[in-house]
């Protein structure tokens, strides 16, 4: 009987009515749940965050920074809907007061023990696909960068302490620590 049974698919209808306060994200009709982030996530999440920020309004950029939770719409579909940690989206019209829709240029992910595999695997490719075009793995517990330059098709590793460059924006670096 077990081989007769379906797996549960969810849309973006399922995330919507989930009860306040808990957090998940989709990727084709499937629910991941989302563990609330510690106090070393919200640390580098802020950091990131402020250091993008302050880059942009000094260079008087149009880019727009969001912190999660902020929904992304990835594909123009019901079922695929992400949260990631730091969305920087260049393209305003893809915004609206629900998110964005479709990719952001510049996605940050910061890995927490739950979301290793997730980060590493599933939102590499999710991300790859629906046209991001930077994707950073911040990893404290390895004190890491892992960067993917998708237009370039280019993959770096960078630790701690050193000097990451940002490839959509030249001659902007960030120092992780």
């Amino acid at each position: 009987m077990d081989a007769l049974r379906k797996e549960a698919f969810y849309t973006i209808d399922d995330i919507y009515a989930l009860p306040d306060g808990e957090r998940a994200e989709l990727i084709d009709g499937q629910i991941y749940y989302m563990a609330p982030p510690s106090r070393t996530h919200q640390r580098l999440s802020m950091f990131l965050s402020s250091a993008i920020l302050a880059h942009i309004r000094e260079k008087g950029g149009d880019c727009e920074v969001y912190a999660a939770p902020f929904a992304v719409f990835l594909n123009d579909d019901d079922v695929n809907y992400v949260e990631p940690d730091i969305s920087v989206i260049c393209d305003t019209s893809k915004l609206d007061e629900k998110g964005c829709h479709g990719a952001p240029d510049w996605v940050i992910e910061i890995v927490s023990p739950s979301s290793r595999s997730m980060d590493y695997f599933t939102k590499l490719f999710k991300y790859r696909t629906a046209g991001v075009r930077e994707y950073w793995v911040v990893d404290s517990h390895r004190k890491t960068v892992t960067v993917y330059q998708f237009e370039q098709d280019q993959m770096n590793e960078y630790a701690f302490g050193e000097s990451v460059p940002v490839g959509i924006y030249e001659g902007f670096s960030i120092t992780v620590s």
